[in-house]
């Protein structure tokens, strides 16, 4: 029988094995926590694997000029970078555009939250926290109650609550302040569970990652009928976040902030919480996280949407491009060749020769592919045509073919608008002048249009432009309006 003291040492050798912790256990932690926090950023959660190894290696040149050499590890900065991700604190992942990519792992996300807060400002016990913690368990306790007659009752109480503060305010017409130092406790409340949000995102993202490599492992291992098969891991794909806890945790979470107009009133909030007096009282990181946490939340959806996408991807084209047999006699044929090298290499001696092998075995070709079809082209291409690169341009010609004219197509959302609030962009594009209806423009009319908050709809529209050689080309896009001027303007 596990006595207390084993079972909490068993505990925390178990939590110490995590390779959070292992990070942070380790003699080059400081190290690896700086030039991670120093390569990976929330304007940059994936760096293109080239870029990550220059950068540290650059940032170990110049801890070494410092005099930190004899506190550096051996090895340049590749096999650092590679070191980090046999550990699970770097995940390699390579985009659509075949580059190869850095990314921090859960883990290591959660190790420089931890060293950030015992750097930074410590979480103090105060009114705003516990408050917090007195509203989550009245909020739980609501929720897991399943008598009517007592949530009838505390909603009426809350309803009689809310009712006297409304009579208050139309009596007297003032809002009680609160006072600045009990806004800085509920704001540095918010900074920490808004610095949790990024590991919490990764970690979503990863098990839906290890849920794909278990379903393709057991696809591989699988020695039903193909059919069977084929229907579960087809099903398994479609639900993929389901699959897993976080998948499900993030589910429930999802519901509350997939509501774009939720995003945009959490915005404008912010920005009256950044506007008070008080805000100025706190550390600049603490206001720039509380300004970036609408982009940050944005950027863990499209993480986990990402990861989810590439999973049903990756088990619907393993169940329909993959045979389990054929995978199976090919991981047999692999464990047979590392069983041979792994008996042969210790009783080999260096230069020795090998027996080379003299004949392949034949292939059971059951017919190859034939096609009449011959790869050369019938006659050559036509050659290019002469250039003149000596040829002057014109101030006219290079700023026809120049880029979007900014201020003249503003000049023109505003007459077209006529002093309505808003504008139609196809009408405003297909009412410009020729000079203004080029490709470019239409981009840069569509920029001005995001920057002012664009309203899209289902529609699709259809424009013509006009390149300055007079060519045509017509785009399709969502009808979308936006505002003549900018807000404040």
């Amino acid at each position: 029988m596990i006595t207390r003291v084993e079972g909490a040492y068993l505990g925390a050798v178990r939590a110490f094995q995590n390779p959070m912790l292992d990070l942070l256990h380790k003699r080059h932690a400081p190290l690896v926590v700086s030039l991670l926090s120093l390569v990976f950023t929330a304007e940059r959660p994936s760096v293109p694997v080239a870029d990550a190894h220059t950068e540290v290696a650059d940032a170990l040149d110049q801890l070494r000029a410092a005099g930190h050499g004899d506190d550096l590890p051996v090895g340049s900065a590749r096999d650092l970078c590679r070191q980090w991700a046999d550990v699970g604190w770097l995940v390699r992942h390579v985009l659509d555009d075949d580059v190869e990519v850095y990314r921090l792992s859960a883990h290591a996300v959660g190790a420089l939250e931890v060293a950030g807060r015992a750097g930074g400002t410590r979480a103090r016990v105060s009114q705003s926290r516990v408050r917090t913690v007195l509203e989550a368990v009245e909020r739980l306790a609501l929720d897991a109650d399943p008598d009517v007659m007592v949530r009838i009752a505390r909603l009426d109480t809350e309803v009689r609550r809310l009712q006297e503060e409304i009579a208050r305010l139309e009596r007297t017409g003032q809002v009680d302040e609160v006072d600045d130092e009990e806004l800085l406790e509920e704001a540095e409340t918010v900074v920490h569970l808004v610095r949790e949000l990024p590991a919490d995102f990764a970690r979503v993202a990863e098990s839906i990652k290890a849920m794909q490599r278990d379903v393709v492992t057991a696809l591989r291992q699988d020695a039903r009928p193909t059919g069977e098969v084929l229907r579960e891991y087809l099903r398994r794909g479609e639900q993929v976040m389901d699959a897993t806890p976080e998948g499900r945790a993030f589910g429930g979470a999802l519901r509350l902030l997939g509501d774009p107009q939720r995003l945009d009133e959490l915005a404008v909030q912010l920005e009256t919480v950044l506007r008070h007096r008080f805000a100025a009282r706190l550390p600049s990181a603490q206001r720039a996280d509380l300004r970036e946490l609408v982009r940050r939340i944005e950027q863990g959806l499209d993480q986990v949407f990402a990861a989810q996408r590439e999973a049903s991807y990756v088990i619907t084209a393993q169940v329909r491009n993959h045979d389990p047999l054929r995978d199976r006699q090919v991981d047999d044929l692999l464990r047979d060749v590392m069983t041979g090298m792994q008996a042969w290499l210790p009783g080999s001696r260096r230069g020795q020769a090998v027996a080379p092998l003299r004949r392949l075995p034949v292939a059971d070709v059951e017919h190859l592919r034939r096609t009449p079809d011959d790869l050369r082209p019938p006659q050559a291409p036509d050659a290019l045509p002469d250039w003149d690169d000596d040829g002057d341009v014109s101030d006219t010609d290079a700023r026809a073919w120049g880029g979007p004219r900014y201020a003249d197509l503003d000049a023109h959302l505003v007459e077209f608008a006529a002093g309505s609030p808003q504008v139609d962009l196809a009408a405003a594009f297909g009412a410009a002048p020729v000079e203004l209806r080029r490709p470019v423009d239409l981009l840069g009319l569509l920029e001005i249009a995001h920057q002012r908050g664009m309203t899209e709809s289902d529609e699709v529209v259809f424009v013509d432009a006009v390149r300055p050689d007079g060519t045509r080309r017509r785009f399709a896009f969502g009808a979308a309006t936006t505002r003549t001027r900018e807000e404040g303007a």
